[in-house]
């Protein structure tokens, strides 16, 4: 048996504030390893780094979620007890059902209500002075998905959920008044839903029966029994906070079309593929999740290195996709980088790697990468703008960050003739599974 590499301080938490997402890739560095151990708030974690250990923390049979997930982190971004802290028989029922809303239909209804309020969008920004992308990206991305679940949204509440949905992912791995103010986010937008779900269930909001929300209300657990309101709320947030979240990576490819004008001119000569590239690049390059974590679930050894049963571990995510052994020139944004790209499931996992169907990788990743393609046209070809002087400085060690301007723009024209965004790019929205 192999001792697992430790970090010599007797605590690292303080070094996570300090490096935030590269807390993991800076210690895997120092030690020479990518698997170490370190201590964090008292208790041992282990720690992986790169595809291989991405394998393995992805084998549901070594690992769960149950207790991976701290409960701050629960009560701000997830919701307590939601899907993500599923295992076993219940994770793949209630994992099924948000599948089942993932079919090329379901994204195509999305994508078409997207497009519609980005061309919407566009009207109004022709008469403002300035216009701040990510707050305009969060009400267009949180009007689509409340059309598209079938929760009535009403235009003067539009600003006030979308903030709250925001806040609840700027609250991740934050301590102090952020945190305070996500929890309090998150008390609001569940308590909206779950009026929702009450009104469905009795009748009182007529709505189709396939759309997500007559879905989630009508959902029946493993025993059978129907989700208790609030849990069903907090999944039906499930499904609208990932779409507003997007609004984090629109900007960070606003600002590579800025910083490398390059791609902006491929984009606009219509380069075979080079939408879909320049979107998965965007996930490579720029900070979102930093790290996911998970529990051994029995005494087990990898590798010849052995892992106690209970044992909190920790994956590279962030450093993992700026690993030069994985990724040539990683630190240059290079979106043709993916023109030969295998697939893999464990060295790309921006939203997580393994499998969908019976794995912790988002169900809504297909949603992403199509809602950003969408995103990246009408910033493209939708609209003419100028980006003014500004801080566009982002911090590595805030989480979830993203630039501090939020990304202004001005002198915002429509372009002629530009009708339809999912007509432009012929979007298929079939994927693999």
């Amino acid at each position: 048996m192999v001792q697992i590499p430790r970090e010599k301080k007797l605590d690292s938490t303080l070094d996570v504030f300090r490096d935030g997402y590269t807390f993991l890739q800076n210690k895997s560095d120092q030690l020479q390893s990518d698997i170490f151990q370190v201590r964090l708030l008292g208790m041992k974690v282990i720690c992986l780094h790169g595809p291989e250990g991405a394998r393995l923390f992805y084998d549901p049979e070594r690992f769960m979620r149950k207790g991976a997930m701290p409960k701050r982190v629960q009560k701000t971004l997830t919701g307590e007890n939601a899907v993500q802290t599923l295992d076993n028989e219940k994770h793949h029922q209630r994992k099924e059902m948000f599948m089942s809303l993932m079919n090329p239909g379901n994204i195509h209804r999305l994508m078409a209500l997207i497009s519609q309020e980005w061309q919407q969008a566009g009207k109004s920004w022709e008469n403002k002075e300035e216009v701040i992308l990510f707050k305009e990206a969060q009400d267009i991305f949180c009007r689509a998905a409340c059309a598209w679940v079938g929760v009535p949204l009403p235009n003067d509440k539009v600003r006030k959920r979308a903030r709250d949905l925001g806040w609840m992912v700027d609250a991740f791995g934050a301590v102090g008044p952020k945190h305070w103010r996500g929890k309090r986010a998150r008390r609001r937008s569940e308590k909206w839903i779950a009026k929702i779900i009450k009104q469905v269930r009795a009748g009182k909001l007529l709505v189709d029966d396939k759309l997500p929300v007559a879905v989630m209300a009508n959902y029946r657990d493993v025993n059978g029994k129907e989700l208790d309101v609030n849990m069903a709320a907090i999944e039906l947030l499930n499904l609208i906070r990932p779409i507003v979240a997007i609004a984090w990576y629109v900007v960070f490819a606003a600002l590579a079309l800025h910083q490398y004008p390059v791609t902006r001119q491929k984009l606009l000569a219509g380069t075979a593929n080079y939408d879909e590239l320049f979107v998965q690049e965007v996930r490579r390059f720029y900070p979102f999740a930093p790290f996911l974590g998970a529990i051994v679930r029995k005494n087990l050894t990898w590798n010849n290195y052995f892992f106690p049963q209970g044992t909190l571990v920790l994956l590279d995510v962030y450093g993992t996709h700026h690993d030069a052994r994985i990724w040539e020139r990683p630190d240059a944004f290079y979106p043709e980088r993916f023109q030969d790209w295998q697939e893999s499931r464990f060295d790309f996992i921006p939203q997580g790697g393994g499998d969908y169907s019976n794995g912790h990788r988002c169900a809504g990743e297909w949603i992403t990468i199509e809602a950003l393609k969408i995103s990246l046209h009408y910033l493209v070809k939708g609209i003419q703008y100028r980006v003014p002087p500004q801080n566009l400085h982002f911090s590595l060690s805030k989480m979830p960050t993203l630039p501090e301007s939020g990304f202004v723009i001005n002198r915002v024209k429509r372009a002629e003739n530009f009708s339809s965004v999912i007509e432009a790019m012929g979007c298929p929205f079939h994927r693999k599974r």
